[in-house]
């Protein structure tokens, strides 16, 4: 009996520090933001005005707020499918192939992942400049030098895939060397027999690669989509900050603005009660649409 007593309280002292900051760095925080989403606050004094669902009637009237959900599901969409996509082929060369200094391509992938948005956002500003940058120059060599220089990140209607190509050269080697670390662990006698058997490479790839990591893509792609919405934020705000004419302006941009730029905390705080919600139903849909049964080997 005082050996169960004494269990019970060592495992309660473990876990009652990660308990209390949960509950005072995340639980009380997200329950203030939806209690002054029902306020009138300009978030400077002490002059609060309940309002009940008012900045809700307001926010889903405006034509900005459907702009910024239509850019935020855009990019969620564009950066996820390239970004998965190209992070399974280059895990899949490098792990199966036999390619020379595979060590030295894991490494220059994964260095985009450790360099902060800030020194991303700059490289590929210079990268898009119309008049010296290196991506209008490449392609001057093809066009003759004829011709206006492209307005990257000017023009409202490529502005939101030149944002994407960031986003996406940041976070590929990352989910790569992931992905590597679950193929490398599948056994190489079921791609031998799969060979015996006539399977090429792309049905290798789709029918024994593809099932045995599945729970581990999975993971990830509940993990990075939830993180898009954030890291949106951080691009848009070193590189574009939302222009041009609001063609860039995803949910939290959206929300930084009105609760800090235009002194309207309450309706900022119920931008963000909408993102939260957006966000906890997206990962549940995402974990009902890709359950699968569990494979073994």
């Amino acid at each position: 009996m005082d050996t169960k007593k004494g269990r019970g309280r060592f495992i309660f002292f473990c876990l009652a520090p990660a308990v209390l900051l949960f509950v005072i760095f995340l639980i009380i925080p997200t329950i203030d933001v939806f209690r002054m989403s029902l306020y009138k606050w300009g978030g400077y004094t002490d002059n609060k005005t309940f309002i009940g669902f008012q900045n809700f009637s307001k926010l889903f009237q405006s034509d900005k707020f459907y702009q910024t959900f239509q850019n935020s599901v855009l990019l969620i969409v564009i950066v996820t499918i390239v970004t998965f996509a190209f992070a399974l082929l280059f895990a899949s060369m490098l792990t199966r192939e036999k390619l020379k200094g595979q060590n030295f391509f894991r490494v220059v992938f994964y260095i985009p992942n450790i360099l902060s948005v800030v020194v991303i956002s700059a490289i590929f500003s210079a990268i898009y400049d119309p008049n010296s940058g290196l991506l209008n120059a490449f392609l001057n060599l093809f066009r003759g030098f004829q011709g206006e220089p492209i307005l990257w990140l000017g023009d409202h209607k490529i502005v939101i895939f030149s944002l994407a190509g960031a986003m996406i050269w940041q976070a590929i080697g990352y989910y790569m060397v992931m992905y590597m670390a679950s193929m490398a662990n599948i056994p190489e006698s079921l791609y031998e027999s799969a060979e015996l058997e006539g399977a090429g490479r792309m049905t290798q790839f789709f029918e024994i690669t593809i099932p045995l990591i599945w729970t581990n893509i999975r993971t990830t792609l509940t993990f990075f989509i939830i993180s898009t919405i954030n890291m949106s934020f951080l691009f848009v705000m070193t590189m574009t900050s939302g222009g041009p004419d609001g063609a860039t302006e995803v949910f939290l941009s959206y929300m930084y603005k009105e609760a800090y730029t235009n002194s309207s905390y309450g309706y900022g705080m119920a931008i963000g009660v909408i993102v939260f919600l957006f966000s906890f139903a997206l990962a549940g849909i995402l974990n009902a649409v890709t359950r699968r049964e569990h494979l073994e080997y």
